[in-house]
């Protein structure tokens, strides 16, 4: 066999070794309201972030006058908006956001923002501050430098709105 050819094998093993070590980091309930999760860089991003907002919906009520709705107590969208969590997205390993993050990223806030509930951006590496501060999005969002300031002020946000309500 030649040295070229047993050079590429190698390195197709390798890759396939280190491919079998990657594990998607999936969202995790920090607590009973606030998701954490850790994100990966492409192509993990993408589904991660879809993840996220499919866990973020909020379940349809059938038709009025439907057979399925007549058999269910009543119960407005509030009642549903109110389990949903907070949110804090940990960009540490990202390295690169593309107009499809961006989307996602907005329309997670917009969903958050239905319900009263916290999004924070932390460990943003440099490049990906350079994409979010050139397209204006440091102005739409709230960052953290690390993920336990983010958590916090998640914790924080979430206490006051609660104190706010019931005062």
């Amino acid at each position: 066999m030649s040295p070229h050819l047993c050079a590429l094998l190698n390195a197709k093993a390798h890759v396939q070794s280190q491919s079998a070590h990657t594990i998607t980091a999936m969202p995790i309930d920090w607590s009973d309201n606030i998701i954490l999760a850790e994100l990966s860089d492409e192509p993990e991003l993408s589904e991660e972030l879809s993840a996220i907002f499919e866990r973020l919906k909020i379940p349809k009520r059938p038709a009025p006058g439907s057979v399925r709705e007549t058999n269910l107590a009543p119960a407005s969208a509030t009642e549903h908006e109110g389990d949903l969590p907070s949110v804090v997205l940990n960009f540490s390993s990202v390295s690169y956001l593309n107009s499809s993050h961006i989307a996602s990223l907005l329309r997670l806030r917009k969903r958050l923002l239905e319900c009263h509930r916290s999004l924070v951006l932390c460990s943003m590496r440099d490049e990906t501050w350079s994409m979010i501060t050139l397209t204006g999005l440091d102005r739409v969002f709230h960052f953290a430098p690390d993920q336990m300031t983010a958590l916090a002020t998640v914790q924080l946000r979430d206490e006051q709105r609660e104190s706010g309500l019931q005062g």
